[in-house]
């Protein structure tokens, strides 16, 4: 696999006086269903700073995807405030919004969403476009994110030329390569087997060692324990936000698993 050292990631100083990257005070979220009105979200506060690893936890109906999906700009607030690296993002139209997903976010999801009759590198390509990065500025780019996750040699490949892991690889890629400040994930290991994950789980590592901030939806508890930081929600509040003790090295755990041939 190759090394971070391809990619230039913004440095971050891990003091403990950093300012907040992500900052939610107080944040509900109703959903009305009829004449039934959901509190998905009951007074939720959390801080992030920069190059934290926190992996997000709970139980169907917990809270945990509602929750993701304001991190993701993708929802917004009933009431309370998002902070996105110093600007509250709680008011802001569908458009700004958009410009931030696109500026600021990297996701990645349980289901790659990859399209399909499109080379990984033109999949990586893709937020560029949206972005406005001139073309030759796009290629090295996603050239350099896909030699970053171990496909450099994999460019013209066509998802169903592809393994699960591999398609996740190229969603990692895609998720990078605009240069994100956080990079949010949403049950990236949930399809593939376990040697995989824990493969996914490395370049995680390696990326959050260089960095980047890293937010982590996930159901598996052994996924979690990669993470610096786990929060568990529960009936739409945080119940327990605890470090990680013992932290695995997904590096040293490839080594005790037997090897999956992916060609």
């Amino acid at each position: 696999m190759a090394t971070l050292a391809q990619v230039e990631l913004k440095p971050v100083a891990l003091a403990v006086a950093a300012p907040a990257v992500i900052e939610v005070q107080d944040v509900h979220k109703y959903y009305d269903l009829g004449e039934t009105k959901v509190h998905a979200l009951r007074g939720v506060d959390l801080k992030v700073k920069p190059g934290e690893f926190v992996a997000i936890m709970g139980s169907s109906g917990s809270g945990k995807s509602t929750f993701m999906n304001m991190l993701g700009c993708l929802d917004k607030p009933s009431s309370g405030r998002y902070i996105l690296e110093g600007t509250d993002v709680s008011k802001l139209e569908k458009k700004d919004l958009a410009a931030i997903r696109n500026r600021k976010l990297g996701f990645v999801f349980q289901g790659f969403n990859l399209l399909s009759r499109t080379t990984a590198l033109e999949n990586v390509e893709l937020p560029t476009l949206y972005a406005k990065v001139e073309k030759e500025e796009r290629l090295k780019r996603a050239k350099e994110v896909l030699e970053l996750v171990g496909l450099g040699e994999r460019l013209d490949h066509f998802p169903s030329q592809l393994s699960g892991g591999q398609q996740q690889r190229v969603a990692i890629a895609r998720a990078l390569v605009n240069k994100p400040a956080i990079l949010l994930a949403d049950e990236p290991t949930g399809n593939l087997d376990s040697r995989t994950s824990v493969e996914i789980m490395q370049i995680f590592q390696e990326l959050n060692e260089q960095g980047l901030t890293i937010v982590l939806v996930t159901h598996e508890p052994d996924i979690a324990q990669f993470a610096k930081r786990i929060v568990v929600f529960r009936d739409g509040k945080i119940r327990h936000d605890d470090p990680v003790r013992q932290r695995p090295h997904a590096a040293d755990v490839l080594k005790t698993l037997p090897a999956i041939d992916e060609d």
